[in-house]
């Protein structure tokens, strides 16, 4: 696969740098998310990694670590350079399961936590995975539970997504106001419909192959709002579909209380 200029400076970028500041840790760097899945956009996506350590962090690792992420998020503020720091022993078992896991967000370094801990990338990086340093996934014994997946989504929409939907819904708040914008409706719109699809099928898309199975897989009155979110992740200079932000916002929490509704409370056959 070919990697964006961009994405492979930084991927060099990070190893250069840890491999100064903390010899022999870093045995693996895979990229996963948008980059894995095709779907790369510089003006809308960050850069997934997956960080293969050869051995459990200590105080001084973390340390290094923190400082290697300090100088990547000064050098490239965007993309974000976002993920994980795993043994080989963590990806065998489901990430669920894992212990504390050293991560970035945002562009900074965290001691423990991550919402990209979870079945979703695991399943990416062991079908997608993007090597830049390591054996090559198909090499690797990787958890990928099609259960797994499907329970981590489901819980995904019933428990992040619905206060997600809740909380945009209030204007005058910093969601409400952020769903004034087009990358947030883009962002949510797509998202939701990708967990759809996982909950439909037991795979993984991207969130431009998500819009186009919406369009498929909804009534056509949906599809205007589906293709304004492709419309703005493509970043096309065609104009807008919708008249204002106003009513755009309003029919991406229409369209996402929608989906919600049909994945967790499908109608009987």
């Amino acid at each position: 696969m070919a990697i964006h200029p961009q994405v492979r400076t930084m991927a060099e970028t990070f190893l250069t740098d840890v491999d100064v500041e903390t010899p022999g840790l870093v045995e693996g760097l895979y990229l996963t998310g948008s980059v894995a899945l095709g779907d790369y956009r510089p003006h809308a996506s960050d850069v997934d990694f997956v960080v293969v350590v050869s051995r459990r962090l200590t105080d001084g690792d973390r340390d290094a670590l923190r400082r290697v992420h300090s100088r990547m998020r000064s050098r490239f503020p965007r993309p974000q350079f976002n993920g994980i720091h795993v043994t080989w022993e963590d990806l065998v078992g489901d990430p669920m399961a894992c212990g504390p896991i050293a991560s970035v967000a945002s562009g900074r370094f965290r001691n423990r936590g991550s919402a990209d801990v979870n079945p979703v990338t695991w399943h990416v990086l062991a079908e997608r995975g993007v090597t830049i340093r390591g054996p090559v996934p198909v090499e690797l014994d990787v958890w990928d539970e099609p259960e797994g997946l499907r329970a981590w989504s489901f819980g995904n929409l019933e428990e992040h997504w619905r206060r997600w939907r809740a909380k945009a819904g209030q204007l005058v708040t910093p969601r409400g106001l952020a769903a004034l914008g087009s990358l947030a409706p883009s962002w949510s719109v797509l998202s939701v419909s990708r967990l759809h699809f996982t909950l439909r099928t037991s795979e993984i898309t991207s969130k431009s192959g998500a819009g186009f199975y919406a369009l498929h897989a909804f009534p056509q009155r949906w599809h205007r709002i589906v293709n304004e979110c492709l419309r703005v992740r493509r970043d096309s200079k065609l104009p807008s579909l919708y008249r204002n932000a106003l009513e755009r916002r309003r029919a991406a929490l229409d369209y996402i209380e929608m989906v919600l509704d049909d994945a967790l409370y499908p109608s009987p056959a």
